[in-house]
């Protein structure tokens, strides 16, 4: 590629997709894991509708949003309420979870799905291989104990099954499936999500707004949570086959795991350690195919 053509070629995709991908995994926990830290004065509810109204008000002064909804035909608006109801729903079990267990085994939890989608989509005898890698390092790290806050686990398993449905959604959207950019149909779904989950959150939300310091952690977990990794789950989604993107899901138990023991110091056993060497095994094992082998 000449120098006049690279030049011509966006940033976003000069890097490659899986580079994306990383700075998405390091953010989808570290948001969360400074939540956690909001919980001893807001309500789980409360935290997840202030994270998703900070995506929602900054998504709405970057893109304008409304502007390409207003045009779109009934199935693009239904794909994008779809997927504003599914961040809605999501993004409030999943503060129930960690409020209630490790934020190490809501990941782990949370990769149940993904396995299904990546199973899939699998092709090679290889990347079937990365595959069990994956899942065998996710077992380690899970250490399901259900005696110990069985709704926690309704809550995790709940935010699994969502989180399947993002990434379905998220991918139809990626590829400008629902009429507009993917960023755009995104923008747009924060604001519903925003509108759908404010009768569970608003109201235990309301004390942030007379403390600045708390308001202003609740936008910090916002943009970290909601802006930044959901952006590049687009810039991602757009070039790796459906398959491929939920295998790199793989890496998100570890980096709970990580990000857990450098925020809320929830150190892993020596079996987790191991469980996280799997995962990254696994990971570095699958090699991408087509973009739309697997209906990605």
């Amino acid at each position: 590629m000449s120098i006049a053509t690279r030049a011509a070629v966006p940033l976003t995709d000069r890097l490659p997709p899986q580079a994306w991908f990383l700075v998405s995994a390091l953010f989808h926990y570290l948001g969360p894991s400074f939540a956690v830290l909001l919980f001893a004065s807001l309500s789980p509810a409360a935290v997840a509708w202030l994270r998703i109204a900070t995506a929602g008000c900054i998504f709405a002064f970057w893109r304008r949003p409304w502007r390409g909804f207003a045009v779109l035909p009934g199935r693009g608006r239904r794909i994008i309420v779809a997927l504003g109801i599914v961040l809605a729903a999501m993004n409030t079990v999943f503060y129930e979870a960690i409020a209630r267990l490790p934020l190490a085994t809501v990941g782990a939890i949370e990769f149940l799905g993904p396995i299904a989608v990546a199973a899939a989509g699998m092709r090679t005898r290889r990347n079937l291989g990365a595959l069990l890698l994956a899942v065998g390092g996710v077992g380690l790290l899970t250490e399901v104990r259900l005696e110990g806050e069985p709704l926690g686990y309704l809550f995790a398993f709940a935010n699994c099954a969502l989180f399947v449905a993002y990434i379905l959604l998220g991918h139809r959207i990626s590829g400008g499936g629902a009429g507009v950019s993917g960023i755009d149909a995104l923008a747009c779904s924060m604001l519903v999500a925003t509108i759908a989950q404010m009768p569970f959150g608003f109201g235990g939300a309301l004390p942030a707004f007379s403390n600045l310091a708390l308001l202003g952690a609740a936008v910090g977990v916002g943009i970290s949570s909601s802006v930044i990794p959901y952006v590049c789950d687009q810039l991602a989604m757009r070039r790796l086959p459906r398959a491929s993107f939920a295998l790199l899901l793989s890496l998100l138990p570890a980096c709970a795991t990580v990000i857990g023991v450098l925020v809320l110091r929830q150190i892993p056993s020596r079996f987790e350690v191991f469980g996280i060497l799997l995962v990254i095994a696994g990971v570095a094992l699958h090699r991408a195919e087509a973009p739309g082998a697997d209906g990605g």
